[in-house]
Order: C-alpha cells, then structure tokens, then sequence
C-alpha cells in the first residue's frame, strides 16, 4: 500500500465523485481510478458501491476512512513537527472555502500568507452543497481551517471565531415596483419569485428561517449553486428576485436594493479544531484571518 492510494481513496470518498477527486488530486482520472483500483485489490474488499449513479462507500470503505485520516494527519504532523528545525514553516492546509466573503478580502490575506511561507502548501476546498459539510470534515481530520456561513450547530470540539456580520438586503430591477422603496418588510415579499441557493447553504437558510419566522414561505424558484454574479446576472435578466448580503449587492451598480424593516445578518464564522490539535501552518493561516478581519471593521 502507498500514501499516494490512501490520498486517492481520501479525495473520492470526500467529493464522492472520481471526477470531482481527480480535479482536487491534481491527476488524471484513469491513474486515480486505477489507484483507488489495486487499493481494493490489496485489502480484498470493496471500498466504494459503484452500482449506481452516485457512489457511495461501503461499509468497509466507511471504516476505512477513519483508519486512512489518521495515517495521513499523523504523516502530516510528522513532516510539520521538523519544520522548526529547517527554519521555514512547511506543510499543508485543507481550507474549506465560501462563494463569497463579505467585506472581509480573503484572497489577500491568503496571498499575503503565501508570500510570508511558500513552502506551505494551500488547498482550498469549495463544497458544492453549502458550508455545513465542512464542520463533520473539520472533525474527521480532512480540513484544517474552515469558514462557515450561519452554521445551524456550534460542535464543543471544534473552535468557531466570527468574522462578521453582513446584513441581507433585497436586490431587485429597476422596474420592479419595490424598486423605488428603501425599505421592506418580509411581508412585502409574498409573492416574489426568488433566486437563491440550495438548501445547504447558509444564506438559504437564512431566508428560509427569516420567511418562516414571518409566517411567511419563501418562493425560491431558482436555486443557483455559484457565486452572486451569477445570481446578479439572473435578476438583471427579469427572471426573479433576490436576497444577497449588503456588501455583495453593492458591486452590482446597475440593480436596486432596499433595507429590510427586520434586519437579517448572514454571519460568517473561522471553524478550526482546538488550539492543541491545530497544525502549526493551520494556525499560523487561522491567525491571519482573523486579523483581516479585525482589519475589515476598522473605521
């Protein structure tokens, strides 16, 4: 058995999808497919159901997870534990990453981190069903640094330090008839066709919850899992409305938004395992987020 198989077997059964694997792995799908192949040969048992459409792991292959993480940690701190002796600080981290960041300017601050240690290596992670899977990653072991939007739990393992708070505002044309209004009410919205993201996703539950608590349901008849560009690009188009948090709707000059009466706040969190389970890169990146953020809502 090699490192490189548990890697393989570890990137699939993550996005369970060997294509999805392949592209995290930075390999051709065939040698990972081959890889994650003779793994199963070697064990005698199959790690993945492949008899339908979707993957899935199997029994074996769940249990095997769990033993796979280890070794891989356990490699990583091993290599993380020399560093100091090489007078650089080496590694890698597994960051889970958002399809927006607010007012807070995540690609400089991981820029800057790059430039201040390049010989850590940095793999960022992009869930296709909302920021909520990277908490039970964060507790395996297959992430080291997370942010997560308004997370619906708060596990007591892992530390959960909030970035900020960005309200929502309603984002519409400027021939819809609220458009001339500066401000809403959840209740003005009844009959607004919305265009907004999966269930998984933070800011859906956030409207889902905010309708709900008006005694209201929320039409969201156009989920859009990508980035608010694309949902701007929608709206401009006439096919509904949105939600979008303020500091994204403001890129977006050519729409018009108004307040709502009842602020809602998307909330954006840094989720990290422990301070004594964090590896020196991992906390090191953690460190530098966070004073972005301090930096972010500095007058």
């Amino acid at each position: 058995m090699e490192f490189r198989q548990l890697e393989y077997f570890l990137a699939v059964a993550g996005e369970m999808s060997f294509t999805r694997a392949a592209e995290r792995a930075h390999v051709v799908q065939s040698a990972l497919s081959t890889s994650v192949a003779k793994l199963e040969r070697e064990l005698g048992v199959s790690l993945f159901d492949r008899s339908r459409q979707q993957i899935s792991l199997t029994p074996a292959g769940e249990r095997f997870r769990t033993r796979a993480h280890d070794v891989v940690r356990a490699s990583r701190a091993a290599v993380d534990s020399v560093a100091e002796f090489r007078g650089t600080l080496m590694g890698t981290v597994e960051f889970g990453s958002l399809i927006a960041f607010g007012p807070l300017d995540v690609a400089r601050a991981l820029g800057d981190f790059h430039r201040e240690h390049p010989h850590v290596r940095l793999r960022l992670r992009l869930s296709q069903t909302g920021a909520s899977s990277y908490l039970s990653a964060l507790l395996e072991g297959s992430l080291d640094l997370a942010l997560v939007s308004a997370p619906d739990r708060f596990p007591t393992t892992l530390a959960l330090r909030k970035l900020f708070d960005d309200p929502l505002v309603f984002v519409c044309r400027d021939d819809h008839p609220i458009a001339g209004r500066r401000q809403v009410s959840i209740s003005d919205l009844d009959d607004e066709e919305l265009i907004g993201f999966p269930p998984g996703f933070g800011l859906r539950r956030l409207v889902d919850d905010a309708f709900h608590a008006a005694g209201r349901q929320a039409r969201t008849l156009y989920e859009v899992p990508a980035g608010f560009h694309a949902v701007a690009d929608l709206v401009s188009s006439g096919l509904g409305t949105a939600f979008m948090p303020r500091s994204e709707a403001k890129r977006f000059s050519a729409l018009r938004t108004a307040e709502l009466s009842s602020p809602v706040l998307w909330s954006v969190y840094l989720a990290a395992p422990v301070a004594e389970r964090m590896t020196p890169p991992a906390a090191r990146l953690a460190q530098a987020l966070l004073d972005a953020a301090d930096e972010s809502v500095t007058p």
